[in-house]
């Protein structure tokens, strides 16, 4: 079967959330080199350091990163000095983490590039634009992620 020759890649949403995530992804992992970093590395330091104590679990779920691929970023990150794990003293089953002055630190270093890099994102756009934009995305991944 044929493709229809009407078909436009710029008119579909998946090919442009692929081609800006292609670019947002390339662009982290080249200003962060130096960090070490992944960008769900990032996210689970910046969720650890905004909820200190927080559950391997819940983290999970906070970042949308499934368990499996959360435990082994968290040891990734535990093995290079960034954070540390610990059984709760409420469930043994639960690990609490909590970040090192280590990963504090470089989490300060990396958030500096981590912001830039959001702004350079949404640069063409008015103020008004980035929070349609927002609002839209999050309205899209809120009905898909039901």
């Amino acid at each position: 079967m044929a493709a229809k020759k009407d078909i436009k890649l710029d008119d579909m949403p998946g090919h442009l959330f692929r081609r800006l995530h292609q670019l947002a992804v390339a662009r982290f992992t080249a200003e962060m080199d130096e960090t070490g970093l992944t960008p769900i590395q990032w996210a689970a330091l910046m969720t650890t350091s905004q909820r200190p104590g927080l559950d391997q679990s819940t983290l999970s779920r906070e970042i949308h990163i499934d368990t499996s691929t959360i435990a082994g970023v968290l040891d990734r990150l535990e093995a290079r000095g960034l954070i540390q794990r610990r059984p709760s003293p409420d469930d043994r089953r639960l690990r609490l983490l909590d970040l090192t002055e280590q990963g504090a630190a470089l989490l300060k270093r990396a958030s500096v590039s981590v912001m830039g890099q959001q702004k350079w994102l949404v640069e063409p756009l008015t103020v008004d634009e980035r929070a349609t934009l927002s609002q839209l995305m999050l309205k899209v991944l809120h009905r898909l992620e039901k």
